[in-house]
């Protein structure tokens, strides 16, 4: 994989150097000045973070991008996140263990990892060369795990983990719907679900349509081509055990008729003001659990431990991936808020760093 051998070649190549930016202690990162439009980005030469105790200093080779980035960049959350300007975007990364802080233990310097970072606690996120994460988002990589692979992972993941099975309480031979399987998040559910044994129906656009039947739907549904409450309604006569809504939008508000009475219906936090949503009165009145979801901190540790575990056994894969240049994290945050990406964008950091 040229990619990730290129990635590699230029971590290792550079770690404890006394190149220009180690030496003076500076990093080349995408950051914003101030909070607004995609405009806002730009590469620029900042102070490298240092790891506190408890923390690890990671050295990016790839980042992941999430609706979330946009978001927190154009402001949503500036009122409930201690975040200070300039910021660095980025909760998804993988690389190399770069720096330990007081008291770390199990890690050594140039371990692969991946991890989840503090920009949820208001740090500098992964759009840069390092970033710090507390060492219980840190996991470990084995050497057959792509770092792309993994650097799609923290984010939609966890969040997955958490709608199916810590809100879900999915079990084996459940049925479970998935609106929005070709996404970024769907990616994942779909995978996670059929992992744990349930039967598992998907939404998607007609382009994806073999794309979700190859990550293990028993069945997509074309939500252009077809009646979506219909097929469900033949699939799961009585209803399904989970319905998890990573588009939310008003893009599924027929869903509490669609799960049995005692079912769950796992909405996942989108944050959009005004945005439509499903009849709560209904739910109730049918015996059907609304859920607003989003990942969980105190969690995301635990979670991003078990799915790495399940994609170095092989029982889940990498979801479609297309690379971009970390020069490129405006585009590429462009098209995820625009929506229907397949899949992961990842942002080729330690390319664009050596270019």
């Amino acid at each position: 994989m040229p990619g990730e051998a290129a990635a590699i070649g230029y971590l290792v190549s550079t770690m404890g150097t006394a190149g220009r930016c180690d030496m003076l202690g500076i990093m080349r990162a995408m950051i914003i000045d101030r909070f607004g439009g995609p405009e806002e980005l730009r590469l620029a030469d900042v102070q490298r973070p240092e790891p506190g105790a408890g923390e690890v200093l990671v050295r990016i080779a790839f980042a992941g991008v999430n609706p979330a980035d946009w978001k927190i960049r154009e402001g949503w959350l500036k009122d409930f996140v201690p975040f200070r300007l300039p910021h660095i975007l980025g909760f998804d990364g993988a690389g190399v263990v770069a720096a330990l802080g007081k008291g770390v233990d199990g890690l050594r310097i140039g371990d692969r990892v991946v991890t989840a970072s503090n920009q949820g606690k208001g740090a500098w996120g992964t759009y840069a060369e390092y970033a710090v994460s507390d060492l219980d988002r840190v996991v470990p990589l084995a050497d057959s795990i792509d770092f792309r692979a993994a650097a799609a992972l923290p984010t939609a993941g966890i969040t997955s983990w958490e709608a199916l099975f810590n809100v879900g309480g999915l079990r084996a031979g459940q049925q479970v719907l998935v609106n929005g399987g070709a996404g970024g998040m769907g990616s994942w559910c779909v995978q996670l679900a059929k992992m744990a044994g349930a039967a598992v129906a998907a939404t998607c656009g007609p382009a994806n349509v073999e794309y979700v039947r190859s990550l293990g739907a028993d069945l997509p549904i074309d939500y252009r081509a077809q009646d979506v409450a219909a097929v469900v309604r033949r699939w799961a006569p009585e209803g399904v055990d989970l319905i998890v809504d990573t588009v939310g939008q008003g893009t599924l508000l027929q869903s509490v008729e669609l799960v049995k009475p005692g079912g769950i219906l796992a909405c996942i936090g989108t944050l959009i003001a005004g945005e439509p949503q499903p009849d709560a009165a209904r739910a109730g009145a049918r015996g059907v659990c609304m859920m607003p979801t989003m990942s969980s901190f105190e969690r995301q540790g635990a979670q991003l431990r078990a799915l790495v575990e399940a994609l170095q056994a092989g029982r889940i894969r990498a979801p479609a991936i297309e690379v971009l240049p970390l020069a490129a994290a405006a585009d590429a945050q462009r098209r995820i808020q625009a929506g229907h990406v397949r899949g992961k964008i990842v942002l080729d950091v330690a390319g664009a760093a050596s270019a």
